[in-house]
């Protein structure tokens, strides 16, 4: 029985233990609808184990953008009953839940013998179920058997032949079975990539110049340095593993200063063992950039978690106050930017520049718009510097590290360079770094550093600081970060009334006079966060003096539901 798709979003989900294959199968499906032209949103639940628990993934798609996947879904494949218990009453009405067995197919149940047909083929693992599944789901969606196999080729490679075995069994079942089957429109459109918001961010940082990344593996940021690791060659950067963050974070400041682009990635508790380092990143103007990925604190909270409770660590991130830039990207594009722009401001300026993600926009793998672009901004560095001299009564004309200027930046050099004794050191200094305590001096230093703001806040302007979705004439308006933008983007488009959804993508500097004309306007004002304060609510009540009376606020560990996120605004609305 064939019945024709809707442009509505769709929505898989593979649901079982950690080791069953939960996740690559929702990736082998995501590649399957790009490749038909769909645009696609992955996400992955885990538990802190390497087997056993419960992981599911859920594969979302739609001829359109899916900015988020739905819980709503249109079919579950339990490799276990855990999951059935779990998941089943997620189904949607005409929704089917595949279960692992031979049994006749009764109501919205239908049987897949995914282990005995494994067994069967002799296949070396029960992994393999989820190519009896992939096989079926084929059938169902009217997809070529063929094009997975040759993502099954690309994948596994020596191990392709028996999971292409295994996909053609589970489209056999299927077909034999009377399975109903949901023809999926096929555009036109080239396919897309598929890629994570860490991946995209990690491609910024490289096209960007980056020649050194330095991290201490920390969920949800470690996939940024495998990522790295495995293409070093290919990007021709050094990757290094140190013993902890406090080492990440002093070899990327000395490896910068020596003049190498670094960046060190971690998430909010690795970023706490970084910030005396981060702070001499401040007083000795030697670029640094890190990328925090957050995940539910304090302590070790729940490390396979999402959550958005850094934002106000990271704003007033180090001790002493200087320059600096806070980036929150809310998709993997925007992740691609951030990791590009942090690079080259933290450089262009001589400052330090975090990047605020988190576990779900780190970990979700989506349909990716971005095209790689190589952008280097190499800042005031010298390559030469001239022979000093001393002429009479004048004075010296040593190379400066710190030279006072109209901008605020000084001329960099690094060790080695001919004519020039680059010296930095945690203490205040005068223009060559010569440790100061003379009261007149350390204020011109400190003013020095802050003359750069202006033109920090002039250039992020470029990056849009403030991104207006919906309807801009709206009455009312939702606020947002980081990833409860996909969320946010999906629940207005059902919601019962128009309103204006208003993204703050640079936090530091932030966008107070252009964030204040878009909320004088509105008459009611609703902020969407993954934490419990409000934190973003806080900073736009610090800098702009607007109170923000209505919240939604979500602090589980997991991720907004668009639907339930509508049902919330729809109320308060």
């Amino acid at each position: 029985m064939s019945v024709k798709n809707t442009n509505q979003i769709t929505t898989v989900l593979f649901g079982g233990a950690a080791g069953d294959g939960i996740k690559e199968a929702g990736i082998s499906l995501g590649k399957l609808f790009c490749k038909a032209g769909q645009e696609v949103f992955i996400s992955s639940d885990y538990p802190s184990l390497i087997r056993g628990g419960h992981n599911f993934c859920r594969v979302s798609f739609a001829p359109e953008k899916v900015a988020n996947d739905r819980s709503e879904l249109d079919i579950a494949v339990a490799f276990n009953e855990e999951t059935a218990k779990l998941h089943q009453g997620e189904l949607k009405k005409a929704g089917i839940l595949i279960l692992d067995g031979d049994k006749k197919n009764a109501g919205k149940i239908f049987y897949l013998p995914m282990s005995e047909l494994v067994k069967k083929a002799g296949a070396p693992s029960m992994i393999m179920r989820t190519a009896v599944a992939l096989g079926a789901l084929c059938y169902y969606f009217f997809c070529p058997l063929k094009d997975l196999e040759k993502i099954f080729t690309a994948a596994f490679k020596d191990k392709a032949a028996k999971n292409i075995l295994l996909a053609r069994q589970g489209f056999k079942h299927a077909a034999e079975n009377n399975w109903p089957a949901l023809k999926i429109p096929v555009s036109k459109k080239s396919a897309k990539r598929l890629i994570d918001g860490n991946q995209a961010f990690a491609e910024g940082f490289v096209d960007a110049g980056l020649e050194a990344y330095i991290a201490y593996p920390m969920t949800p940021a470690t996939s940024i340095l495998h990522f790295l690791a495995s293409n070093k060659s290919k990007f021709n950067i050094r990757v290094v593993q140190p013993e902890n963050e406090i080492a990440a974070a002093t070899m990327a400041l000395g490896a910068a200063y020596a003049g190498k682009r670094t960046a060190v990635g971690t998430s909010g508790g690795g970023f706490a063992l970084m910030q005396e380092a981060f702070s001499l990143a401040g007083i000795t103007e030697i670029p640094f950039v890190a990328a925090i990925s957050q995940r539910p604190g304090p302590a070790t909270g729940v490390p396979t978690g999402t959550a958005q409770a850094d934002l106000a660590m990271l704003k007033n991130a180090g001790h002493g106050e200087f320059p600096l830039v806070v980036l929150a990207p809310g998709d993997a594009d925007e992740s691609y930017e951030a990791g590009r722009e942090a690079l080259n401001l933290a450089w262009q300026f001589q400052i330090p520049v975090l990047v605020l993600l988190d576990k779900h926009l780190s970990e979700s793998i989506v349909t990716a718009d971005f095209k790689n672009n190589k952008k280097i901004i190499k800042g005031n560095v010298l390559t030469k510097v001239n022979k000093p001299s001393r002429p009479a009564g004048r004075e010296s004309k040593e190379y400066k590290r710190y030279q006072f200027s109209a901008s605020g930046i000084s001329p960099l050099a690094f060790p080695g360079t001919k004519n020039a004794a680059v010296k930095v050191n945690s203490y205040e200094h005068d223009e060559f770094g010569i440790m100061t305590e003379d009261k007149a001096l350390v204020k011109k230093m400190v003013g020095k550093r802050f003359k750069k703001m202006p033109l920090i806040a002039r250039e992020v302007k470029k990056y849009q600081p403030l991104k207006i979705y919906g309807d801009k004439r709206a009455p009312n308006a939702v606020i947002f970060w980081g990833s409860t933008k996909g969320a946010v983007l999906e629940a207005v488009k059902i919601i019962s009334q128009p309103i204006k959804a208003i993204q703050v993508f640079c936090l530091e500097p932030f966008p107070s006079a252009a964030l204040a004309r878009e909320l004088r306007q509105a008459k009611k004002i609703i902020a969407v966060e993954g934490n419990v304060t409000g934190q973003l609510a806080a900073l736009i009540r610090e800098k702009t003096g607007i109170e923000i009376k209505h919240k939604i606020l979500q602090y589980d560990s997991k991720p907004f539901n668009p639907m339930e996120l509508a049902k919330k605004l729809n109320k308060l609305l």
